[in-house]
């Protein structure tokens, strides 16, 4: 379960950088305002706020890779730490987008699913 659980919380980091490239880089092309529901006049707006919110979200992909490359380096209270961490928050940001915006549940669910699950097998293989 803890390689089930690395390797789930290794594709949520690669999705938090996928987003990180999406708000910090791409935000105004036609795929990502369509993918986030925004006119150009909103992205042209919300630009500057967009550009930090995705390094949040790559911030978050580095403390897992940190955290998996710890643990597989043997360091494994140091790496799960951070697995947990970052992992940890990424959910915490997908239940707050969930709460705050029901009607957006469904990026929530996307952004969601795959730290919750790398949390729980994760935690599942410690024990």
């Amino acid at each position: 379960m803890i390689l089930a659980g690395l390797i789930l919380a290794a594709l949520a980091a690669l999705l938090h950088v996928y987003i990180f490239y999406m708000e910090s880089f791409a935000w105004t092309s036609p795929k990502v305002r369509a993918t986030f529901g925004t006119t150009a006049a909103e992205a042209e707006t919300t630009k500057p706020l967009a550009f930090n919110q995705g390094f949040y979200n790559l911030f978050l992909a580095i403390a897992v890779a940190a955290g998996i490359i710890a643990f597989a380096s043997g360091a494994h209270a140091v790496g799960a730490t951070l697995v947990f961490a970052g992992a940890g928050s990424m959910a915490a940001a997908a239940l707050v987008l969930l709460l705050s915006s029901p009607d957006k549940r469904g990026a929530a669910l996307k952004q969601g699913a795959l730290p919750v699950l790398g949390i729980v097998a994760l935690a599942i293989g410690l024990l």
